[in-house]
């Protein structure tokens, strides 16, 4: 029965070498069909062209490729483009090319829906069905990164995670997956063109540190106050802000990478004076540079976008304390692809 055949890119490619010598093959033509499977992204058997006829039968017999199709593509007016990704079960998750002058960057999914309930972002409101594989998390980049040379000549520039899901509950196909983008024998990205965002999971974060990890590291902070915090992100009464502070200061110890805090501003949540001052004590713990971002309404109105003046208020307070502070436009809103709005309306 099909169902039986598992995904050949579950192997290492020791355990591929070793499946070929136990059936009677060389062991170097498991390196070829590794090199198939990722440097070449290869979406079926058929596809290997230096793999004779009897030898992708046997493969066909035993395995299967479980990649993803590109089910919907849509183009934004400020050229983001958005993917609705079906994985081989049917289900779908979506990613996001974000172009500029300079590069473009892909922004991934690390799960089916969300294990969080962020109540500001539609993706929390579906339910989290499942973690996805490190393949498929790597197709994504792939397809991006075929889409970046389409649209914009040249190859994708950085990936950030931080579409649908919380990646640090996903923590080892996260990780594998990050391995493989940036093998040589992947896609060779260096990892400092690598963005992990958290909502901030203490317990993980120092793992990720004890991992010695090289990409960087964002958290979506949101709120430097407990209560206003957990009402903005609900499932963070479990993880108070001095637990996720340790474990930042845990962070920068260890890898002497600074962290960036994503933090969008809301009208009458976190635009008052205490709330901005509450944020510039809290980065002063660690180095770390702050993203201000822009609100995508979801449709109901509790969450509203504050105004300018509120927002100029943090850039000038996180000035004036030596804080690098960046206002983030959003991109892709008329396609529902910017920050928060990843939901699978189709």
């Amino acid at each position: 029965m099909e169902m039986q055949k598992k995904d050949i890119r579950a192997l290492s490619k020791e355990q591929l070498r070793d499946f070929f010598v136990a059936n009677g093959d060389k062991a170097f033509r498991g390196n070829q069909v590794y090199e198939w499977l990722w440097g070449k992204g290869a979406h079926s058997f058929e596809d290997m062209s230096n793999v004779s006829k009897a030898t992708r039968e046997m493969l066909e017999s035993n395995f299967v490729i479980n990649h993803i199709k590109v089910d919907q593509m849509q183009r934004s007016e400020d050229g983001t483009v958005k993917n609705a990704v079906r994985l081989h079960d049917g289900l779908v998750v979506e990613s996001v090319l974000i172009p500029t002058e300079t590069r473009t960057t892909a922004c991934v999914s690390s799960q089916v829906g969300c294990s969080l309930d962020c109540n500001f972002c539609a993706t929390a409101r579906l339910k989290r069905m499942r973690n996805l594989a490190p393949d498929e998390i790597y197709d994504q980049v792939v397809a991006i990164d075929k889409e970046s040379r389409l649209y914009y000549n040249h190859p994708l520039s950085n990936i950030v995670f931080m579409g649908m899901g919380e990646p640090l509950m996903n923590y080892n196909n996260v990780l594998k997956a990050i391995e493989m983008i940036t093998s040589p024998e992947g896609l060779g990205m260096s990892p400092k063109r690598i963005t992990v965002s958290t909502s901030g999971v203490p317990k993980m974060i120092k793992k990720l540190a004890d991992d010695e990890v090289k990409f960087k590291l964002a958290v979506s902070l949101h709120s430097a106050i407990d209560d206003t915090r957990s009402r903005i992100m609900p499932f963070s009464a479990n993880f108070p802000l001095s637990e996720l502070r340790e474990s930042l200061e845990y962070w920068y110890a260890k890898t002497k990478s600074r962290v960036t805090y994503e933090y969008v501003v809301w009208k009458d949540i976190n635009d008052d004076k205490a709330s901005i001052d509450a944020l510039v004590r809290f980065c002063k713990y660690v180095p770390c540079k702050v993203n201000l971002i822009e609100y995508n309404p979801i449709d109901d109105g509790e969450f509203q976008q504050a105004s300018d003046e509120s927002i100029n208020a943090y850039i000038r307070a996180l000035e004036a304390h030596d804080i690098v502070a960046k206002v983030r436009r959003s991109r892709g809103k008329d396609i529902d692809a910017a920050c928060g709005q990843l939901a699978n309306k189709s």
